[in-house]
């Protein structure tokens, strides 16, 4: 699956897509999923939660490991998931309609500084190597 080139990344492998009223939504990319198998279970941030940039704020585990989330950048969580509480699979099936949690960023220019689908996919290829 190739990455959609209207949302941005982080090295981390989290994907950030800007809504209508200026907040992300952020999940996983389809390469971190992929690396992590079937998934069994999502814990999000808690709505209000003040994250900082690269901050671990959520672990999605599948049957092979667990694994953290960071912050793509600063901000306020202003919603989770809920479908993801009974379907983590929704992850593996849909990455990227999968969002884990939303969050008002504190700068939109942080978001804009993230890697885009071309600098993503080349990490994630120099990571391979």
């Amino acid at each position: 699956m190739s990455n959609p080139t209207d949302l941005k990344y982080t090295a981390s492998h989290e994907w950030v897509k800007t809504e209508a009223d200026g907040s992300i939504s952020v999940g996983i990319t389809d390469h971190a999923q992929e690396l992590l198998g079937d998934m069994v279970f999502v814990e999000a941030p808690a709505v209000g939660r003040k994250l900082k940039a690269k901050e671990e704020c959520a672990v999605v585990e599948s049957v092979k490991a667990a694994a953290d989330v960071y912050a793509p950048v600063s901000g306020e969580v202003v919603a989770v998931n809920g479908d993801l509480d009974n379907s983590p699979e929704n992850i593996n099936s849909d990455p990227y309609g999968a969002w884990m949690f939303k969050m008002k960023p504190n700068n939109a220019a942080d978001v804009a500084a993230l890697l885009d689908a071309a600098a993503y996919q080349a990490h994630v290829d120099s990571e391979a190597h």
